[in-house]
């Protein structure tokens, strides 16, 4: 069960961070360029970068993130395999970063690639599709991670997540005229997780928690909090810390006193933190990710208490 295997791991490396894998291969200061020059193909590159990233990091961490489309772009899809397997080698679970979702014979063939052909123990969902979305991942792999987006880093996330709706019955146009003074309005991210609350109700638990997550910026600290008051039984998995501005002090209202609840990942500064070092130059890349990893435990496990 994914959810106790995280949370093992949780445990065991007193670290709640994902180094999210998303190679870059365009421009200096992305995956260092005499990598690039060493190895002929992307496949090789970023197997190669990804490898060394995880030998110098995995007893630090319990997840790595591999966001799909980068593999994709660059025709890379057996080191996104390999990757994974060399991962699962060094005792860490992986979340496939691929927001994929459709209706039935096609969610299940996506729930299929995830679990099946690349061998991931979680992935991330876009479930615009209502629960015609999600139950084929839940029927067939009831032992995977789920993480359901409700709000997402990005600043354009308002456009529509942060939009009011409300639920009335049998009402058959596309827009109608209400006295607002009696009809509760909610956000669309705070109706996306009720939604995912009520998915969940008869999921089998460890530790307090099911394999049914959610995904929340961690650029948005209020809206987290509401969305921690709605789903106490997901584990909240939240990017943006970092490069994309969030800080520690942003994520506690993820986590319970025991410092479970919440998986916080940096992609961009783990991966190439050597950017920003003085200490260490692109050749020992895998050590600045190292230490930036480091600097967060500590700096996070701080602010959590734990």
């Amino acid at each position: 069960m994914f959810i106790e295997r995280l949370i093992q791991l949780i445990k065991d490396k007193k670290s709640v961070i994902s180094m999210g894998l998303d190679p870059r291969m365009e421009k200096d200061g992305e995956i260092p360029k005499f990598l690039i020059d060493k190895l002929n193909h992307p496949n090789e590159v970023i197997l190669e970068f990804n490898k060394i990233l995880i030998e110098s990091t995995h007893e630090l961490i319990p997840v790595i993130k591999p966001q799909i489309a980068f593999y994709e772009k660059y025709e890379a899809l057996n080191a996104l395999k390999e990757t994974i397997k060399f991962a699962h080698k060094h005792d860490l679970l992986v979340i496939l970063d691929s927001k994929r979702n459709d209706i039935g014979s096609t969610s299940k063939a996506y729930a299929d690639a995830t679990f099946q052909v690349y061998n991931a123990d979680a992935c991330t969902l876009n479930a615009y599709f209502g629960f015609d979305g999600i139950k084929p991942y839940l029927d067939s792999y009831k032992e995977k991670g789920l993480f359901i987006l409700v709000k997402t880093s990005n600043p354009s996330s308002k456009d529509f997540q942060d939009l009011f709706s409300v639920s009335i019955n049998e009402v058959t146009d596309s827009k109608i005229q209400f006295d607002e003074t009696k009809v509760t309005l909610e956000r669309n991210y705070i109706q996306m997780a009720k939604l995912v609350h009520n998915w969940a109700i008869d999921l089998p638990k460890f530790s307090g928690f099911h394999n049914l997550g959610v995904v929340v910026g961690a650029t948005y600290p209020e809206e987290l909090k509401k969305v921690r008051e709605i789903v106490k039984e997901s584990f909240i998995l939240m990017p943006g810390y970092g490069a994309q501005g969030a800080q520690a002090k942003d994520l506690k209202a993820s986590f319970f006193e025991n410092g479970l609840g919440g998986i916080v990942n940096s992609s961009r500064g783990i991966i190439y933190a050597y950017n920003d070092s003085k200490e260490y130059s692109a050749h020992e890349f895998e050590k600045a990710a190292r230490n930036e990893i480091k600097k967060m435990n500590e700096i996070i496990n701080k602010e959590l208490g734990i």
